[in-house]
């Protein structure tokens, strides 16, 4: 959170590359927000401040602006896919807002309905063509897209036409099928000039060429029936094209991949321990974002209920395991490409955001980076399924409401199942799930509390969780105020000290909290309106007047 000293030192500091203020007393644009988000971003990041002018000496103004800071972060995400927390704080009494923006990683450029921004004095700009091709070089050159002494008879056949097929077939152009090999592979950037590239190589290689002039780009497959060390009990080397290998990795996979059961009603459902599309996506970012210049293959290690994907070279420049679902910096771009033209990359930069939604969905737990290093990516999928309710919670969903989540409406509505603290990113999709009648909250302020809802819990068979959840703090708070009766002794309390006890909570809130104490004859009333006290226990055993009606 913003501090009030640092509040005050940004207003007086001149507007530069790192801070812009607005006005915006009544409203501000939401499109020009997101051209502000994006020209900051791509000048290393900043604060956007509404509610103070922006001439110096500034003013402070306060703003109305998007009362619902948390749909407006959601709104900047679904727009921009990039995360930029905004933050609501006053300042002598005056509302502020706060856009945090965070820099633009290596190599890549923010943009906004096709432009590329920048700020010039009060105006925004677009980037221009050689800057941006500046840009886009920082991360390094591609080596994916740098030429190789194999040749055109070095790639497989077998191959060629299944990429023809593929990219024909992804496109709808079945003039694609007549390309002679020399045209497909220019088209598709993997042939400049009458050099072959190593993207092409990685895709389309025989096992000799491969081994020639790439032998790393291989996926080793293991299979272990424990923990223990020692000889895997089935190995099998891939060392060819990705598109003649990628099929026969699944296959292999898909041999001892058993299947759980659950039941729902009358009727019993199967799910298997290793998603296909989940296990696909882990082995093409492998594929797709090792890092080639390194001599190590990418391991691909089955147990009875763990996946292991292994590639060498650490993450790209600026991603983490914790901004990877929002963050795209592809290593091999060019390879990245050709694989999204043939229909394997569906989405680019997006397998991350898949292989969470899936997890998810089949209540297993997230995909796990805890063991990567600088020198390569551990990837850990787990195949069990933890909570089959929760299964059929969101399977009642509906899939058509499911297609408009984003990915972290899905992590916030599994951090409620799993009764997990609530952060800022989670409770920037609170509000959209609330409006959906997903997700149910009572309280105010920093004592509000969230679960799923009631009907949901219903149609899963688990309404006791619910009523749990639910019900817990109710109970809790009753209890809380009953202490501070016992506490106070035969002095009693007015509702205004309860107010203190339970500071999130509005006032006809406690009152009937104390109503139900009075009912369940653990506290009683004694004196009219606001002058009336309360106390523990019956006004018999207590000894004060009756309650006034």
């Amino acid at each position: 959170m913003t501090t009030t000293e640092q509040l005050r030192h940004w207003i007086g500091e001149p507007e530069g590359e790192r801070l812009e203020f607005k006005t915006a007393a009544n409203r501000f644009d939401f499109e020009k927000l997101l051209d502000y988000c994006v020209a900051l971003a791509n000048e290393g990041g900043g604060k956007i401040i509404l509610g103070v002018s922006d001439r110096r000496p500034r003013q402070l103004i306060g703003t109305s602006a998007f009362d619902e800071p948390g749909r407006t972060e959601a709104g900047i995400y679904q727009r921009l896919h990039h995360r930029v927390q905004i933050e609501e704080t006053s300042l002598e009494g005056h509302r502020l807002l706060i856009a945090h923006v965070p820099p633009r990683l290596p190599g890549t450029a923010w943009q906004h309905n096709g432009r590329y921004l920048r700020r010039a004095g009060d105006d925004l700009i677009a980037i221009p063509d050689i800057d941006l091709k500046t840009m886009f070089a920082e991360a390094g050159p591609d080596y994916s897209a740098e030429p190789c002494e194999a040749t055109l008879s070095d790639l497989a056949p077998k191959a060629l036409q299944e990429f023809r097929r593929r990219w024909a077939r992804k496109v709808g152009n079945l003039k694609i099928l007549e390309w002679s090999d020399e045209k497909l592979l220019a088209d598709a950037e993997l042939l400049v000039g009458t050099q072959l590239n190593f993207a092409a190589l990685v895709l389309l290689g025989t096992r000799t060429a491969l081994g020639r002039y790439l032998a790393q780009s291989e996926v080793i497959f293991e299979y272990r029936s424990s923990e223990a060390s020692g000889p895997a009990q089935d190995r099998i080397e891939f060392r060819e094209g990705f598109l003649l290998c990628h099929d026969a990795l699944w296959q292999r996979i898909n041999l001892r991949n058993d299947r759980q059961s659950y039941q729902d009603g009358l009727f019993r459902y199967d799910i298997p321990t290793f998603d296909e599309a989940m296990v696909r996506e882990a082995l093409l970012n492998a594929v797709a974002h090792r890092d080639y210049r390194l001599s190590g293959s990418v391991f691909l290690r089955q147990f009875s209920r763990r996946l292991e994907v292994i590639s060498p070279g650490g993450l790209p420049p600026g991603i983490t395991p914790q901004n990877i679902i929002d963050q795209q910096n592809p290593r091999n771009r060019r390879l990245a490409e050709a694989l999204g033209k043939c229909g394997l990359i569906e989405r680019s930069g997006q397998g991350a955001n898949l292989m969470v939604e899936t997890a998810i969905r089949q209540s297993k737990p997230m995909p796990d980076y805890a063991g990567s290093a600088a020198h390569e990516v551990r990837l850990a999928l787990h195949g069990a399924v933890q909570n089959p309710a929760f299964i059929r919670f969101v399977e009642r969903i509906g899939e058509d409401q499911l297609r408009s989540f984003s990915t972290h409406d899905f992590i916030t509505l599994d951090a409620l199942a799993r009764e997990q603290t609530l952060n800022a990113q989670h409770k920037a999709c609170l509000p959209r799930l609330i409006e959906t009648g997903l997700v149910e909250s009572a309280g105010r302020g920093r004592g509000i509390r969230y679960w799923l809802s009631r009907d949901l819990y219903l149609a899963a068979g688990t309404v006791g969780t619910y009523t749990r959840r639910r019900g817990l703090d109710h109970e809790t708070n009753k209890a809380l105020l009953e202490k501070h009766l016992k506490d106070c002794g035969r002095k009693g309390a007015p509702i205004s000290e309860f107010m203190q006890v339970l500071p999130s909570h509005s006032r006809s809130h406690i009152r009937r909290l104390l109503d139900e104490l009075a009912a369940e004859q653990r506290a009683h009333k004694a004196g009219a309106r606001r002058a009336g006290r309360w106390f523990v226990g019956t006004h018999e055993s207590n000894g004060a007047a009756p309650m006034n009606q």
